[in-house]
């Protein structure tokens, strides 16, 4: 299966730098569903754009495919819809953007912007990441495999994330779990850190 986030940046080069700048200058992830979600604020002044952070999330808790994530980033979940959905209702959050199970992405928050993905964080002595982070999820669960469109687009978004604001480096690229550790676990034992890097790194996978 082909997945439609990577039909629009499989291309040369040049073209992959016209979409880096792209998303530099607008904070849209080429070939995304725009979907805007009011959860979100501007970056404080003199903040650089230098992490990206890999969360998951499934709604209801392990089961894929509804509409739930965009509604609840929407702060419009019905609460009667699922008994876990009353816990959670309130919350006001977001994420910049979803990678659904078939590698294609909804867009929540320009990455100009910044959304409330990732609550109290520290990474590598610096406090409150929403301030300088971007935010991807996964449709996912900590214990259930993520899908092999997922990781390509995760990794293509992530070269042009690296292209667009220089500062994210592969070494800045980490899990929810890495920023606020007992607090939160994902992306999980299940996300394969190894197979991510190589096609990050445009290496053979065996």
């Amino acid at each position: 299966m082909s997945d439609p986030f990577n039909q629009d940046c499989k291309h040369n080069n040049d073209s992959l730098s016209s979409q880096a700048e792209q998303l530099r200058l607008t904070g849209r992830y080429p070939g995304s569903r725009w979907v805007p979600s009011p959860n979100f604020g501007a970056r404080p002044e003199g903040s650089a754009i230098s992490l990206l952070v890999v969360h998951n999330i499934s709604l209801p808790p392990g089961q894929f495919g509804g509409t739930e994530i965009e509604d609840f980033f929407c702060n419009r979940l019905d609460p009667a819809a699922h008994p876990y959905f009353e816990t959670i209702a309130a919350m006001q959050v977001s994420a910049h953007a979803l990678v659904r199970r078939d590698g294609s992405v909804v867009q929540f928050v320009s990455c100009l912007d910044r959304a409330w993905h990732a609550g109290r964080s520290c990474f590598d002595g610096q406090e409150e990441c929403n301030d300088f982070s971007i935010g991807i999820e996964l449709e996912g669960a900590d214990d259930i495999p993520y899908t092999p469109e997922q990781y390509r687009t995760l990794a293509d978004m992530a070269r042009l994330t690296m292209m667009a604001w220089p500062k994210i480096s592969a070494e800045r690229i980490t899990g929810h779990s890495d920023i606020a550790p007992g607090r939160k676990t994902d992306p999980g034992p299940a996300f394969d850190w190894r197979y991510f890097s190589q096609l990050l790194a445009h290496e053979e996978i065996a």
